[in-house]
């Protein structure tokens, strides 16, 4: 089949080598497209301008976009605004695929308070940009129903370091109040896209985190001792009670069949510690 990626940033570009290597035709998306593997049909294009024609076989199309800002502005131009453009390109040139995976993020859900949050858990979103990336959503729900929202958690892996620099930095990052925080590994995103498309018959949307939400000052503190370096300034083990932010599932995926490479943040910083994989530019 053909696979349309929108958004061949380093996620878009793992997920288009996923579907490569399965034996699919990978047509790539960028404002840059010599950056792209070979194994990738580039093309270079500007999601908000005129879009080229869609190749007519395309069953697979892949939203992965990346905002040129935290602002509202910038996210309403990219997600919403980009994405409404690819939909009228679909329209325009009479291609309806069969699955379209908008990757969206966990930051549709506003809960602050440390409870868990899955599918059944209702968006309300606590920021502009959440609730844009939400707007999307309901776009893709009503115009094109076959969409599958993929919410990642925060996403970590080859050459994004920042919380590793800020543990060897000794930066205190907690600000002393417990914070749950979740993750998936950049490897681990890109194959649950590659997993979604091929599913007959998902969910309108899953979750994509790791089995284990984890305290921000736990992850602190399992780098600290993996790089041999005390505790940045002002961490310290924290009570799970009163902890703000909230705790994701990955229930509904692990039910579809997908199985993590990096279950947990340990196996996966250990892999980005070891040096392994690379991050696209």
């Amino acid at each position: 089949m053909t696979v349309l990626i929108a958004g061949c940033g380093d996620l878009g570009t793992q997920a288009g080598l996923g579907f490569a290597e399965a034996g699919h035709r990978v047509v790539g998306w960028r404002r840059s497209a010599g950056k792209l593997p070979p194994s990738i049909e580039g093309q270079s294009v500007d999601l908000t301008g005129e879009l080229p024609t869609i190749p007519s076989d395309t069953d697979v199309v892949v939203i992965a976009l990346t905002a040129d800002g935290r602002s509202e502005a910038a996210y309403r131009a990219t997600y919403f605004d980009g994405t409404a453009n690819l939909l009228a390109a679909l329209e325009r040139d009479g291609v309806a695929p069969r699955r379209i995976v908008f990757v969206s993020s966990t930051a549709v859900y506003g809960n602050d308070d440390g409870a868990w949050v899955d599918e059944t858990t209702s968006p309300s979103p606590s920021t502009p940009t959440g609730a844009v990336l939400r707007e999307t959503e309901q776009l893709l729900a009503q115009r094109a129903p076959q969409s599958v929202m993929l919410r990642l958690s925060g996403i970590y892996g080859p050459g994004r370091t920042r919380l590793i620099d800020q543990v060897r930095n000794g930066s205190e990052s907690t600000g002393g109040v417990p914070h749950w925080t979740n993750r998936i590994h950049r490897d681990d995103a890109a194959a649950a896209i590659v997993h979604i498309a091929g599913l007959e018959a998902p969910a309108g949307a899953y979750l994509g985190t790791d089995d284990e939400p984890a305290l921000l000052a736990e992850v602190q503190a399992f780098l600290a001792a993996e790089l041999g370096l005390p505790l940045p300034a002002g961490t310290a083990r924290e009570a799970e009670s009163g902890a703000t932010g909230k705790r994701c599932s990955n229930g509904l995926l692990r039910a579809s069949g997908f199985e993590f490479a990096y279950p947990t943040y340990r196996d996966g910083y250990r892999a980005v510690l070891q040096g392994i994989g690379i991050r696209h530019p």
